[in-house]
């Protein structure tokens, strides 16, 4: 319903009228299951299929409501210690458990309609080949069952790489919007867009469509865009754009050497840029500069800054980590694979939220050697 809701001004607007969405990630799936049954035609122009889940979305009586709530110190204590800041958890070995047993787990984790088939099921799926494609092959057969058509599981089925070393989308009746006589599948890939046209689009081969509403779902800059926007200037006038343009570096995402007192969240190199329930880690990072903070006016200082080599460490410790599992070896967003010109660097924390926030913990209880106050 808030999905519906937040899209029905877009939804009303293309309401009848000849709709082509280019791309289909997180967000081109939500704008394409909400409006393929209210407008006359959509084009779908796929050019990197996407594994997905379906997702759950039930209603919430008072008794729901107060039974989760009841539940708060025991969420009070977990959720900042898992893997990726949510309830659930990878509780389970692949190789303590026979076929049976590992299908049963997937098929539950698959059930639960969240995102717990991709971060709570098998971690090994993120370090062993074997194991992502046993997982990523039980996603495919799901997927395929829903989809029905060969052709369009051979345009909407990634195989060209494991399931979660992309994000993976949440939907609701997403595949099989595909199977409305409404509604076409267009492979770009080896066909891109040439030009927008007064009409509408062409592609390079010369195939034009005639489009009333052109919904472009392609992206953003990850991790770094928002802040890179803005003229931010450190030490000596030094550009926070032109930093990141050659190498994206910072201390634990939390500040960056050459920008005293430039606390940050949700950037590079920690959890929060991408592999995270946000409102964990943002609070968890919040709470940490508020306690920096708090501590720099009780020593009667007022700039604070991580030193090179603290930087150097951290960065390093963070590739080492990232370089360890295959989201590393796989081009996407998480990368910055999809700017042109982005520096390549795994833009999330793999490490893992509660190893993350011990080691942030760590650095407050040791009077923060990392940072230099003054």
């Amino acid at each position: 319903m808030a999905l519906e809701s937040q899209l029905s001004p877009q939804a009303e607007a293309s309401a009848g009228r000849q709709v082509l969405d280019a791309g289909i990630g997180a967000t081109g799936i939500q704008v394409i299951q909400t409006i393929a049954d209210k407008v006359a035609e959509l084009k779908v122009f796929v050019r990197t299929p996407q594994y997905v889940l379906p997702m759950k979305n039930p209603s919430y009586g008072p008794e729901e409501v107060a039974a989760y709530k009841a539940r708060f110190e025991e969420l009070r204590q977990t959720l900042p210690n898992t893997f990726t800041g949510f309830e659930y958890d990878f509780d389970r070995q692949w190789n303590d458990l026979t076929p049976e047993q590992r299908r049963a787990h997937l098929e539950d984790c698959y059930a639960n309609g969240s995102l717990k088939l991709w971060l709570a099921s098998f971690g090994e799926m993120f370090f062993d080949p074997e194991v992502s494609e046993q997982v990523s092959e039980f996603v495919r057969e799901k997927m395929r069952a829903r989809l029905k058509d060969p052709s369009l599981c051979e345009l909407l089925i990634p195989t060209d790489y494991g399931f979660g070393t992309h994000r993976v989308p949440l939907e609701m009746n997403y595949l099989e919007v595909y199977l409305r006589p409404n509604v076409e599948a267009v492979p770009v890939k080896d066909n891109p867009i040439a030009r927008i046209t007064p009409e509408g689009i062409e592609l390079a081969d010369g195939t034009r469509y005639d489009l009333d509403v052109i919904i472009l779902a392609t992206g953003f800059d990850a991790g770094t865009g928002a802040l890179t926007r803005i003229d931010i200037r450190g030490r000596g006038g030094r550009s926070l754009r032109e930093d990141w343009g050659r190498d994206i570096r910072t201390t634990m995402g939390l500040m960056v050497h050459g920008y005293p007192n430039m606390f940050t969240t949700a950037v590079p190199l920690a959890p929060s840029a991408a592999l995270c329930n946000m409102t964990t880690c943002l609070q968890q990072q919040t709470e940490w500069i508020t306690d920096a903070i708090r501590t720099m006016r009780q020593q009667g200082k007022s700039v604070i800054e991580p030193t090179a080599d603290a930087e150097e460490a951290w960065v390093r410790h963070h590739d080492e980590t990232a370089s360890a599992n295959l989201i590393s070896k796989t081009n996407s967003w998480y990368l910055g694979s999809n700017v042109p010109g982005k520096p390549r660097r795994v833009l999330s924390y793999t490490g893992g939220v509660g190893t993350y926030r011990r080691k942030c913990t760590e650095e407050a209880a040791a009077g923060y050697p990392s940072f230099a106050m003054a």
